[in-house]
C-alpha cells in the first residue's frame, strides 16, 4: 500500500462516526442549512457542498435504522434501498440529467466513506470518465 493510499484510508477511517449524530442527521433536523431539492417521508436529496460534477447531489434516508453503510444492509432495508435508488433517478430527471448520470455509494474506509450514514452521490451534467478513482 502506498503512503498516499494509506493516508486516504486513515482519513476516511478517522471520519467514521462514533455513534453520535452525523452532519446528515443535522441537515435532516434543519440544524445545518442545505440546499434541499427533494424531500419525502423517508428520504432527502440536497446539493453536495463540494461538487465533483456540474450537477452533484446526495440522496439519504431520513432514518438510519443501522444503515450506516451499504455493507451493513439487512433484509429489512430492502424496500428503503430501492426507494433511495428510485428517488435518485426521479431527482436526476428533475435536475435535467436526461443524457445520463452516475450513482456512487462509498462504503467503508477503503471505499472513501467519510460520513457513516448511508448516502448516494448522483453526479452528471458532463461526460464522466472511467475508471472513476
Amino acid at each position: 500500500m502506498s503512503e498516499e493510499t494509506a493516508a486516504k484510508e486513515a482519513a476516511a477511517s478517522g471520519a467514521a462516526s462514533k455513534g453520535g449524530p452525523t452532519i446528515f442527521d443535522k441537515i435532516i433536523s434543519k440544524q445545518i442549512p442545505a440546499t434541499i431539492i427533494y424531500e419525502d417521508d423517508t428520504s432527502l436529496a440536497f446539493r453536495d457542498i463540494n461538487p465533483q460534477a456540474p450537477v452533484h447531489f446526495l440522496v439519504i434516508p431520513k432514518h438510519v435504522d443501522g444503515l450506516t453503510q451499504l455493507s451493513k444492509s439487512e433484509p429489512r432495508h430492502e424496500q428503503l434501498l430501492g426507494h433511495l435508488l428510485f428517488i435518485a433517478g426521479k431527482v436526476a430527471k428533475q435536475e435535467g440529467l436526461d443524457q445520463g448520470f452516475r450513482v456512487v455509494i462509498n462504503d467503508g474506509a477503503q471505499g472513501c466513506q467519510s460520513v457513516y450514514h448511508l448516502h448516494l452521490h448522483i453526479m452528471g451534467g458532463r461526460q464522466l470518465t472511467w475508471p472513476p478513482g
